[in-house]
């Protein structure tokens, strides 16, 4: 069985997030799983189905970049997914677009260089 992860990302690093949702199609990687992202425009609507979305997942995979300490969206999908109780890892999306500091909501939250070995393991165990 598929399982479902939310992918959080800046709206800037949209193409991380195509990237990651097309790899996983190849049948050369070694999991499986069903794209949750939010793709709607963000306002109040948008949070209560936004919580909606991340209470029926296993799991979220925020993809870390420069852009992460400004995308309020994905901030809150982080804050969101804790305060649900949703296990997560942080995924950076590029070694040279690495933040010099996580922002706060990351506090305590595992972060990763992007590997299929590191992502199959967190989302296998979720």
């Amino acid at each position: 069985m598929a399982k479902r992860i939310m992918i959080s990302f800046a709206i800037e690093d949209k193409w991380a997030r195509d990237y990651l949702v097309g790899q996983a199609k190849n049948e050369a990687v070694p999991f499986e799983f069903v794209d949750m992202s939010v793709k709607e425009p963000w306002d109040e609507k948008w949070k209560t189905n936004c919580r909606t979305r991340i209470r029926g997942c296993h799991g979220l995979i925020a993809i870390v970049t420069k852009n992460t300490a400004k995308a309020d969206g994905q901030l809150w999908e982080i804050k969101c997914a804790r305060e649900e109780k949703i296990p997560m890892i942080g995924v950076y999306a590029k070694a040279d677009d690495k933040p010099a500091s996580l922002p706060a909501d990351l506090a305590n939250v595992k972060i990763i260089d992007w590997t299929w070995s590191g992502i199959k393991s967190f989302i296998d165990k979720v």
